[in-house]
């Protein structure tokens, strides 16, 4: 029976133990009767109640029952001694009836308990208040007998409901627990497995209940060292009530399971936890080897342009960030994992590092994967690049040369020509560039194992190799035949360029030419004083000739050159109307000149060898008269050569040009003159020898 059924009437206090002990060591109930008219069925359960609380122990030392019939009438008391044989007939020792003071005195008489004794199994004896200390130690009476003990049944009712509350919370706990803990200690693995789907809670909390326990227990032991105003401790639940030990076993017992069941539930929440990250594992793993593996598999392709790279590219980072998320959780997960690995059992550890290593092999396999699809995208894109420059590298080019030339001179012509070489440098470092690209990217895609995608590349492969070598080799082909262009053009700017100097120097040769012809006529002018000086200008004028006519050779060389030039390239010179004409008429003009000149240097020449080789004979000699002769012609020589001196030199065109100024001109003639006098005086001396031989 619990208190919580009867706590109406227990409330009542129709009975109770207070803790007192008789002289033998029984316990004292005591049945306060009141004015009003007792229940006998509530005082019975009330009894039945109290009389179960103590041990077989104390209940074969017998109760002494108080009946305090002060404020009751007799018959209730009587009825109530009568009720007592019903209830506890075996273990009432001794019954005392308190009696007011000569109320029941002449009651009795007619009903005497201790004539009833052998009937009623009990000694029944009736006593004033103030003498039943004869039966029992004050200290172990409470104070509404005259005694010192302290009951407050309120607060023993309150301590049991706690108690039974406990020991009825704490019986179910430990069923269940025991239910549990025996059902994880099974050997078989199915049964275990079958175990762990039952209910792992308890209906109550084990920390409250045990922290309830603790509470109760420190307020028992409390209750019974310590004492109330310095008199005997009083304790309704002692030992002998079996309370603190019943509360003790309990606890213990309850600790012991708890224990149990926190290694259970570790072990349970351990083997939760580490289904879950199976199953995280499993799932992560099914998705990067199916779903995950299946977008890559789709993706092969490279593209044929930068924009067709770059959306794949743009695809790629989607798949990229979706695997993004599954690569998060993999970290978590590995954490997780090396955290048990760090903490957990031995028979775990070989299943966890199996889990960490699958789940590491497809992770990393991915992430290689996808890595090695991220930098092919970026290789081809780059080959893309490269591909698009040169691409307008060599239209550029090929505009270039599909405009025709029309240079005005040679520098303009060797600009172009530098700027043409520059592009097809750029165009060489363009193609190139691209071969490095290509053949780094089909490198890569060599590389391209059939384990990279889970299936056989090689016709995927076979498409895009061919499409890098159509396109390394159309570039080829584009830049051979700018090359061919630039080779046609590059000979057409050189022939330009070797007309433009040939015409360049053919006027150059016209203005040296022009410039021999000035110098000819300005300071070719003296004929010399002697014969000697004469011949050494003569023979310095032949070679001044001599560079005239190489000038002039040299000149219609050129002019020759400009004609072959221009017929090559089809083209109109200008040197034909212009150049050769002039250098015809220079030179015309200074073969004239030099023919005058050669003319006036050999009648000097004459001249002056015929005058000394007069001048320096002796009149004595017999060729005197000869020598006359002589004097003649070579006076008419002279004079000839003074007339030449002063003509001018006449062109074909009717132009007129005089040899130096006229005051040269006299200077030269001056000298003339005087050694015409030197011959006129020897004329004078071989007319006169008998004068001039005396004189001798």
């Amino acid at each position: 029976m619990e208190a919580t059924v009867i706590l109406p009437i227990l409330k009542k206090k129709l009975a109770f133990l207070s803790g007192g002990k008789d002289r033998r060591s029984g316990l004292i109930l005591t049945i306060p009767l009141c004015l009003e008219q007792t229940n006998m069925d509530e005082l019975s359960v009330t009894l039945d109640y109290l009389l179960s609380i103590p041990s077989e122990k104390c209940k074969a030392r017998g109760f002494t029952v108080i009946v305090d019939g002060r404020k009751s009438q007799w018959n209730v008391v009587k009825t109530v001694v009568l009720m007592l044989q019903n209830v506890v007939p075996a273990e009432v020792s001794l019954v005392c009836v308190v009696k007011p003071d000569e109320f029941w005195d002449k009651k009795v008489t007619h009903f005497c308990f201790w004539k009833e004794k052998d009937r009623l199994g009990f000694e029944v004896i009736l006593v004033s208040a103030n003498k039943l200390t004869r039966y029992i130690e004050p200290c172990q009476l409470t104070e509404d007998f005259g005694g010192s003990l302290s009951y407050d049944h309120m607060d023993w009712l309150n301590k049991r409901l706690v108690f039974e509350k406990f020991t009825k919370e704490s019986t179910s706990l430990l069923d269940e627990l025991a239910l549990i803990n025996n059902g994880s200690d099974k050997g078989n693995q199915q049964e275990k497995e079958r175990s762990m789907d039952l209910n792992f809670l308890p209906s109550v909390d084990p920390e409250t209940v045990l922290q309830t326990g603790h509470e109760l227990l420190s307020e028992l032991q409390q209750r019974r060292f310590n004492g109330s105003d310095g008199g005997v401790s009083w304790s309704p639940m002692d030992d002998e009530l079996l309370a603190q030990p019943q509360v003790m076993k309990l606890l213990d017992s309850l600790r012991e399971q708890y224990t149990r069941y926190q290694e259970v539930c570790r072990q349970r929440s351990k083997r939760t936890q580490l289904e879950e990250i199976q199953q995280k594992v499993m799932q992560v793993v099914n998705w990067l080897e199916g779903p995950g593996s299946e977008q890559l598999r789709t993706q092969w392709g490279i593209g044929d342009s930068i924009r067709a790279s770059q959306a794949l590219q743009q695809k790629h980072e989607e798949i990229e960030s979706q695997h993004s998320e599954w690569f998060a959780v993999y970290v978590e997960l590995n954490q997780q994992i090396a955290a048990l690995l760090n903490a957990g059992d031995e028979e775990d550890l070989v299943e966890l590092k199996a889990l960490q290593q699958q789940l590491s092999d497809v992770c990393y396999r991915q992430a290689s994967q996808l890595e090695f699809r991220q930098n092919l995208l970026q290789a081809a894109l780059e080959f893309h690049g490269v591909a698009q420059d040169l691409s307008q590298q060599l239209d550029g080019l090929l505009g270039m040369l599909c405009v025709d030339v029309a240079p005005t001179d040679g520098a303009s012509i060797q600009q172009t020509l530098k700027l043409l070489e520059e592009k097809l440098k750029s165009v060489d470092l363009g193609l190139q560039g691209l071969r490095e690209k290509g053949q780094g990217l089909l490198d890569q895609i060599s590389n391209q194992a059939s384990w990279a995608y889970g299936k056989d590349v090689t016709i995927e492969n076979k498409e895009n190799v061919d499409h890098i070598q159509g396109v390394m080799e159309d570039m080829q082909l584009r830049k051979q035949r700018c090359e061919d262009m630039v080779d046609v053009r590059r000979l057409k700017m050189l022939q330009m360029v070797q007309l433009f100097k040939c015409e360049e120097d053919a006027a150059q040769a016209v203005e040296w030419l022009s410039e021999l012809l000035d110098a000819l006529l300005k300071t070719h002018i003296r004929l010399g004083d002697d014969a000697q000086e004469t011949r050494v200008l003569l023979e310095k004028h032949r070679k001044f000739f001599d560079v005239a006519q190489s000038t002039y050779d040299y000149g219609r060389q050129l002019l020759q050159a400009t004609v072959v030039l221009c017929q090559s390239l089809r083209c109109t010179s200008r040197s034909s109307g212009d150049t050769l004409p002039r250098l015809n008429r220079v030179w015309k003009q200074f073969t004239i000149t030099s023919e005058e000149r050669v003319h006036r240097l050999e009648m000097a020449i004459a001249f002056h060898s015929n005058a000394e080789k007069i001048l320096q004979e002796f009149p004595e000699q017999p060729e005197a008269i000869h020598e006359m002769e002589q004097l003649d012609e070579i006076e008419a020589v002279g004079k000839s050569l003074l007339d030449r001196l002063t003509v001018p030199v006449v062109y074909p065109d009717g132009t007129e040009q005089y040899f130096g100024s006229p005051s040269d001109m006299a200077s030269t003639a001056e000298h003339i003159r005087e050694k015409m006098k030197l011959l006129s005086l020897k004329k004078q001396q071989l007319r006169q020898p008998e004068a001039t031989t005396p004189e001798s």
